[in-house]
Formats: structure tokens, sequence, C-alpha cells
């Protein structure tokens, strides 16, 4: 149920029956009318711009339109009353029945409350984390890892069908690197003293279990082998090895994805390189010609010569962008740019990544490459995740024993668990800094978000329990709850936070268009503190409680209403990732 959408429903059927009768030309333009809540509240539960948006079209005066608009909406049986307010804002408030329906709605909606269809099954894919796989994930992954997950789960929740996706750095000199690190540890575990770890190798402990590995399955046959002979080899088995131990740090976070695609194998090796840059030929979109030197380099450093480009500033790029190196192989843009082709030709136009902010200047050359090869029919949207500051009482922590040189994701969930770390990452929009202090995300305090979100979902619990010892073999059941009789719901308290529950549905499609999923962090911080102020009210005064043991229809009306608020919490949380709390100690 979302109330929002339904009255945008009743103004478009108002406008509808104005045009009809005349009162107002046919044709009108109601994309920019809007059903939002008044900026203050003493205006009404809803307001509506379109008398002001719709009457230049109409030719007349934004009051006059906004005066035939409450004639009509004064009508609908679920309007107490209407005004008109400054140049034309036109605000209805409701009937309390209206609320009270709304929490009858939840309770039978159950977690689905907040579903819509705003995305009509549009194949959206989102691909996350992406992280090379040269060892273990980092705190800096694991943002990327949480903002993806929730806004695929956002997106899904309002009608898109999503596709959650890995794309595999394979195909680069680092997994070069790797193989040789490997094959360092592959020899230390045949027995060899390899001394100090050479300068630009992989250190980490992380690679001795994959070096053990590969010594008890091929013995000693390649430890004094060129490397021509076991680069290859290596590579393949050390890279398995690596998106395993990803595999299984990012389900520690409660990450899945549902594609795995390889550079090395699904896109260099497929030949979808060559197919782009043919698809771009086709249309003249690719030529020989040599760059102007990059910004800040010395006319003595720069070399001068022939390269195959991209004409990417056609498509709003700084510069045409180079398909191939000086020894004949393909850049890393020429592989990127054909892998957006890929997910394309698999059906999706509407594609988003999620990069660490370090990408931010590889995003335009993207963007031109996906304009160019679906010929506009495709758009592309990048989150960009700034650094999380991780620290413990304020001082930072700098070294993960694993990985040898920074602070992993796993140490992190191991630390706090994984529904902690999911809420933290978006307590604060994916483009800025974060801090994430051991400490901080332990106290259980309305400054601390995680624990006073999930301590509202534990207190229902709580007074679900303080009602079965009031009321013994009292049915709590929501579908008993929902006949309870809420006309006993009429303080203003009471109702405001009904009305703030009806601000559920509208909060998630306004989030899923932005792509923006820290918004429902947000929405349930502010739900869960209008719910704790109504709480203590039972501290002070206990025929404010939601359990009054001598009145059993008022415990079961406002059981209704702390189920509703459960529920959509239950919903926010699940949408993030996070388990809602029964019990907090």
């Amino acid at each position: 149920m979302n109330v929002f959408a339904e009255f945008h429903i009743a103004l478009s059927d108002a406008l509808g029956a104005l045009v009809a009768e005349g009162k107002l030309p046919a044709g009108l333009d109601l994309s920019r009318a809007v059903v939002e809540p008044p900026r203050d509240p003493s205006h009404g539960d809803l307001s509506t711009n379109a008398a002001l948006v719709l009457a230049k079209g109409a030719g007349t005066k934004p009051r006059d339109v906004a005066e035939m608009l409450v004639s009509k909406l004064a009508a609908d049986p679920r309007v107490a009353s209407t005004s008109i307010a400054g140049p034309g804002f036109v605000n209805l408030r409701l009937k309390p029945g209206v609320w009270r329906d709304l929490v009858r709605a939840i309770l039978a909606l159950g977690t689905r409350y907040g579903e819509s269809r705003m995305g009509a099954d549009k194949a959206v894919n989102v691909e996350y984390v992406s992280a090379n796989p040269t060892g273990p994930m980092h705190v800096g992954h694991c943002r990327g890892a949480v903002v993806g997950d929730a806004l695929a789960s956002l997106l899904a929740k309002t009608g898109h069908a999503v596709t959650r996706e890995y794309y595999i750095n394979d195909a680069g000199a680092q997994v070069d690197t790797l193989a040789r690190s490997a094959h360092l540890r592959y020899r230390e575990a045949l027995g060899e003293e390899i001394g100090a770890i050479p300068e630009g190798f992989y250190p980490g402990d992380y690679l001795k279990p994959v070096g053990a590995k590969l010594a008890a399955e091929l013995g000693d046959r390649f430890k004094t082998a060129p490397e021509s002979e076991w680069l290859t080899p290596f590579k393949a088995a050390t890279i398995a090895a690596m998106m395993a131990l990803i595999r299984e740090d990012l389900s520690a976070l409660g990450v899945r994805h549902a594609v795995f695609t390889s550079e090395r194998d699904d896109i260099v090796g497929r030949g979808r390189v060559e197919e782009a840059i043919e698809r771009l030929k086709l249309r003249d979109l690719v030529y020989t010609g040599v760059l102007e030197p990059p910004k800040g380099m010395k006319p003595d450093d720069w070399e001068p010569r022939p390269q195959l480009l991209f004409k990417a500033t056609e498509f709003g790029d700084d510069v045409d962008r180079p398909l191939a190196k000086s020894d004949g192989s393909w850049t890393y843009f020429a592989a990127d740019m054909a892998y957006h082709l890929d997910k394309y030709r698999r059906g999706f136009t509407r594609l988003i990544d999620v990069w660490g902010a370090d990408h931010g200047g590889y995003v335009k050359r993207v963007d031109a490459a996906v304009k160019a090869l679906s010929e506009g029919r495709a758009t592309f949207e990048v989150k960009l995740c700034q650094m999380v500051n991780l620290m413990d009482k304020g001082e930072p922590v700098k070294m993960s024993k694993r990985a040898g040189t920074f602070v992993t994701l796993r140490d992190v969930v191991d630390e706090v668990g994984a529904d902690v770390v999911r809420f933290v990452m978006l307590t604060r929009k994916q483009d800025q800094h974060l801090d994430f202090d051991y400490a901080k995300v332990r106290e259980q305090s309305k400054e601390n978000p995680v624990f006073y979100v999930q301590y509202a979902h534990a207190r229902h619990r709580s007074a679900l329990r303080q009602a079965e010892i009031a009321f013994p073999g009292l049915d709590m059941s929501d579908a008993t709850l929902a006949k309870a009789d809420l006309d006993l719901l009429g303080s203003d308290e009471e109702l405001a936070l009904i009305r703030l529950l009806s601000g559920y549905p509208r909060m998630l499609e306004a989030a899923a268009e932005a792509g923006e999923p820290h918004r429902v962090a947000f929405w349930l911080y502010d739900l869960a503190s209008a719910f704790h102020t109504l709480w203590t009210r039972g501290n002070h005064e206990t025929a404010l409680r939601f359990v009054v043991p001598d009145d059993r229809n008022m415990t079961l009306a406002r059981l209704a209403l702390l189920r509703a608020v459960a529920i959509t919490v239950a919903s926010g949380l699940e949408l993030l990732g996070v388990t809602p709390a029964e019990e907090l100690r």
C-alpha cells in the first residue's frame, strides 16, 4: 500500500474529470505533478504542486487550477479537509481511517510492504566489488560490496529485474606477478629458504596455503623449471584459489553474486575485444592517430606514436582513447569496453558499476564507450565509493597478519559481525569518507545507528513477551492483530508514527531512482527515533504503554501498531542485508 501513489492516481482522475468537463484542456503534461508530504506538517498530510505545473499549459492562474482540483479531491471519501497554500499548492488532510487501514495493510503484507512495480521488470546489471584476484579483499572493497549489494536489493524491491555481477580482472600483468609470488611460496613449501619477499611481489601469508597445495599436487616438478613452463598453470591455479578466498570472504559478509565474468576467458579469450572494435569501425569511430602528451608530462618524456584510437570525444569524453599498446596487445580500456558491450548484448540496458573513488577519472571513457557501442540504447551509471578510515578508540588500525599490508574485509567482519559492518557502511553516502571505529559501533546508545535501529525491533519482541505475561494465551498473530479495534489509536503521537510508516514505499522508490541505498538506513534511523519516543512515554505513564494490563482491546490495538513498525524495520533491514535483532544484551 502506497498512500502517495494512490492519491497520485486520485489526482490524475480528478484532472481527467476536469478535462472531460471542459474546464481544463486535453493533453496537459502531468509528469511534473507530484504528491508528497507538505513541508510544514501543520498544513496537512499530503500536498501536490499540480496546479503550479499545469497552469501555464492550461492558460490560467495556478490558484484557479487549485480551486478546481480542491472541488474534486474534497469529494474523495478518504479526505477530511482540503486547503490551498501559497501560489497554488493543494494540501489534503486525510481521515484517521486511512492511517488505521495502513496498519492493517502492513500486517497483511509483512516484509513485502514497500514493494512496487516502478521498475516494470527492466533488466539492470549491477556490477560491484570486482576486486583484482590477487589476494583477500580489504576494508575499502567492503564498502563497495555493501553498497552494490544493497543497491541491487533496493532495485529488486522496486520491481527491477536485477543481476548481481562480479568482473574478474584476470588478464593483466598483476596476475603474472601473483603467479610468481605463488611460485615463491611453492618453493618455500618444498623446503627452500626464500628469504625476504622481493619488492613488487605479494607478501601476504594468504599465499602460503596456495604454495603448499601446489607443492603437494606437483611435487618439485617446477621448482627449478624456467618461468615459461610454469607461469600459465600457476596463474590458473592461483587465480582459482584467490577467487575461492574472495567468494568465502564475500559470503561471510552476506554477499553472493549471480554471475562471475572472467576478463581472460570470457572477454579476451572469446575475441570480444575484436568484436567491439569492429562494431566501432563500422560506424567510423576508430582511427589511427597521435595523442597529445598527458597533462604534466615533460616533452622529453613523451614519445608520440601512431595509435589505434576510439573517438571518445564524440560521446562526451575529454580525449580520444587508445585501444592498443605499443606491443600490439589491447589496452585495459579496450577490454573494459568489450566487457560492457557484452553486458549490453546479454539484454541489459541499464548498467550500474560500483567502483572505488580512485577510478573517478575512468568514468567518462567507459560512459562514452557504452553510448557508442549501444548506439545510445543503454545507460551507464557509476557509484564511486570513498575510503573507509578504520579505527579503534580513535586510533588507526593499519595492518592485517593475513594480508601483510592492509586490513582485510574478513578481519572487520570477524571483529564486529556482518550485520554491523553492512549497516555502518550505509550510514553515509558512498561518495563521502567514512570513519569506522570498532569501539563506537559497539556502543549501545542513540549515537550508534546500528544499535538504535536494532533496538527498535528488539523492543517490539520485549513488548510481545510482556503481553503474553499480562494476557496468557493471547493470540498475537498478525492476522488477529489486524482485526483489533484500531479506532483506539487516536493520539497525535500514534497517528504521526503511522504517517511516518506511510512514507516507506515512497522513500524506497526515490532511493531506487537515485541509486542511493543509504537513504534506507537514514530513514530507518528516523523511524526508530519516532518509535523510541513513543515507547518512552510509557516509562512515565502506564496507560500510555503498548501493553496495558487492564485493557485487552487497547493492548491489541497498540500491538498492531507495534508490529507494523517492527515489520517495516525488518523490511528495511533485510533490504540492507541485516538480520533484525530479536533481543539485545
